[in-house]
């Protein structure tokens, strides 16, 4: 009986590899290089689970063609969270043990998945207990975890699975090997996690409850296996003796230190990270461990605009939700409100309750794309405040997102956030790669300088590191991101002054010509068609239609350039989003902005895009509302 069980599965896994080699073998270009997929193809609700089925289908017909492929719903429409080939391992991983997709969860961090198993035991108050063979992960710093994120983990190494004990709370079962073949599974643990050395690691959940909060982890504090080193985990899967060439990258990283200390005007050592997300939640941990170690006892306050990018707007309410001494203040900064002038009455709140204040902001704002008066920002955010008890407030840290434009030098010596505590980091998957891969960096002006160790400690904690990989498109790319954001914002202003000349009842929101010659280039605006109705509900609803008629216009008639995404800063074409402050957040939806989000590329048929909006414009007859 034993013998035909284990030709049984000796089969399956052999039908499972005959598979994965024709999949790789006729898989889509962009499966490997995309960073961002068409939305109008893409169904959230069903992200993940509707590949996977159009996957088994494939499988279960043991035929299929290369246009089969091209055409399977997406995997998710951004690979930080996900993509076809994590998508594709994370299943293969799934029939060999047993188990179903959604329960195998591919992270390009070696210790992010134990976090996700630790922050949803805190929220549980379960206590956690890691088994481990051969070593822990270099950085895992047990200390950092109870000491900052309030974590509480039990650590026994053991040498055999026969050495696991009964336990009342999670068990986490961790092992490192160079391959992802015959992973530990014993009734006594609720998790098993393989480490690989250069590609990250995976994690089975047997207990199912887990599978959602250990993605949103993957979503919003980390990233997915990268599509690199998801396809070199499945050639692994195939053949286990192949083990993948490590990659030299210290002369890229040097290379794009210098541009990244070029590009922002500042001294200071960079520091990369896997994605902007990866790269933000360092900051927070780590001003986090800053103020607990220097102001014991204080309320911490992230200070965020409510509208701002999903991912900023959800990771810091996870984080206020998992760190005890951590809560959120709304910073309103668009449309009718200034961010000045939030940014001074939040101040004065945290200052009469003696808190230490940490502002996110970006600048331009999203969607609204306004900048705030500079001069005015910095009086505020130097002015001296004071406690009730009269003494001097603490000073904020200023946390700059600068990915809209990355150009402008805020920090250095002499310029305008040269005497605030600031902070500023990039999302490398627009401008700095032009699309081609997520890795996210950091710079800290002078009076900053302080802080930086702590972060990168937390970036190495949670192995959010940039991979070799998107070091060399990093590398390949940022020489030439100061002329593409020229050339991108040159099409953007045109296109915009094409839109008001073709339809002035159009609201647009751009940065002046007097902000570009400040240096501010951003090459994306947002769009307000003109509407009709006897009530306000009327017009939202007519204007909300009147959206998304002309994305799909721009999309069926221009498809090689005109993609319903929400991405920014790639290399070629035009993206089109609605909602504007939609993002793959949770913001609330009184905050979402129901306006069209335009996104230009340096690289594109700027007169067939004017000529589709002419033609809806007529077709419509908006010109005479």
């Amino acid at each position: 009986m034993q013998e035909e069980f284990t030709s049984t599965l000796s089969t399956n896994k052999q039908n499972i590899n005959d598979f994965l080699r024709r999949v790789i073998e006729y898989m889509p270009a962009d499966w490997l290089h995309l960073t961002t997929h068409r939305l109008d193809t893409y169904n959230e609700a069903k992200a993940k689970v509707e590949f996977l089925e159009a996957i088994q289908t494939l499988f279960d017909s043991s035929n299929f063609s290369e246009a089969q492929l091209a055409e399977l719903p997406t995997a998710y429409d951004y690979i930080r969270l996900g993509h076809p080939l994590s998508s594709l391992l994370e299943w293969a991983i799934a029939k060999q043990n047993g188990l179903k997709p959604t329960q195998v969860i591919a992270f390009d961090s070696q210790s992010m998945p134990i976090l996700a198993v630790l922050r949803k035991n805190k929220l549980s108050n379960l206590p956690s207990r890691l088994y481990y063979m051969n070593d822990l992960p270099e950085a895992f710093d047990v200390d950092q975890l109870k000491r900052v994120y309030g974590y509480q983990i039990e650590l026994k190494k053991i040498n055999r699975l026969e050495d696991l004990e009964a336990f009342d709370g999670s068990s986490i079962l961790l092992s490192e090997k160079t391959d992802f073949e015959d992973l530990a599974h014993a009734e006594l643990i609720d998790f098993s996690i393989r480490i690989h050395p250069q590609l990250g690691s995976v994690i089975l959940a047997y207990n199912e409850a887990y599978v959602g909060e250990i993605q949103h982890v993957r979503r919003r504090e980390s990233i997915a296996m990268t599509p690199s080193n998801s396809l070199a985990a499945i050639k692994l899967l195939l053949s286990p003796k192949d083990k993948p060439t490590p990659l030299e990258v210290s002369q890229e990283r040097a290379k794009v230190e210098d541009l990244i200390k070029e590009v922002s005007g500042t001294n200071s050592k960079p520091l990369i990270g896997s994605s902007g997300l990866s790269v933000q939640y360092a900051i927070m941990m780590g001003l986090i461990g800053d103020a607990l170690k220097r102001h014991a006892g204080k309320s911490i306050k992230f200070i965020v605009p409510p509208n701002c990018y999903g991912g900023t707007n959800d990771q810091a309410r996870r984080v206020a939700e998992a760190v005890d001494q951590v809560a959120i203040l709304d910073l309103p900064v668009d449309g009718d409100n200034d961010m000045v002038q939030s940014i001074d009455q939040v101040l004065e709140k945290v200052a009469s309750i003696d808190g230490i204040p940490y502002i996110i902001a970006e600048i331009p704002t999203n969607p609204r794309v306004e900048v705030p008066d500079l001069l005015e920002l910095k009086k505020v955010l130097t002015k001296k405040r004071y406690t009730p008890s009269g003494k001097e407030a603490i000073d904020p840290v200023f946390i700059l997102d600068q990915t809209f434009c990355p150009n402008i030098q805020f920090l250095g010596e002499g310029k305008m956030l040269a005497d605030v505590r600031t902070i500023s980091y990039a999302s490398g998957s627009k401008f700095p790669s032009g699309g081609k891969c997520t890795a996210g960096y950091l710079v800290v002006n002078d009076k900053a300088q302080d802080l930086l160790a702590r972060i990168e400690a937390h970036l190495h904690l949670c192995d959010n590191q940039a991979t070799p990989h998107q070091m060399e498109l990093l590398a390949e790319q940022m020489p030439s991101m100061i002329q593409r954001i020229e050339a991108a914002y040159q099409n953007t202003r045109e296109f915009v002054e094409f839109i008001k000349s073709t339809l002035p009842q159009a609201k647009i929101n751009f940065v002046s010509e007097e902000l570009a010659n400040e240096g501010f280039m951003p090459s994306v605006f947002s769009l307000d068609l003109p509407s009709k109705g006897k009530t306000a509900a009327e017009k939202e609803k007519f204007k909300r239609e009147l959206n998304l008629k002309l994305i799909h216009k721009m999309i069926n008639e221009i498809p090689n350039e005109s993609k319903y995404c929400v991405s920014y800063g790639q290399l070629k074409g035009c993206y089109w989003t609605v909602p504007a402050t939609s993002t793959q957040g949770t913001t609330k939806e009184a905050d979402k902005d129901y306006i069209a989000r335009v996104s230009v590329s340096p690289d594109l048929d700027l007169a067939k895009h004017k000529a589709v909006f002419a033609d809806f414009v007529r077709e419509t007859a908006l010109a005479a509302l």
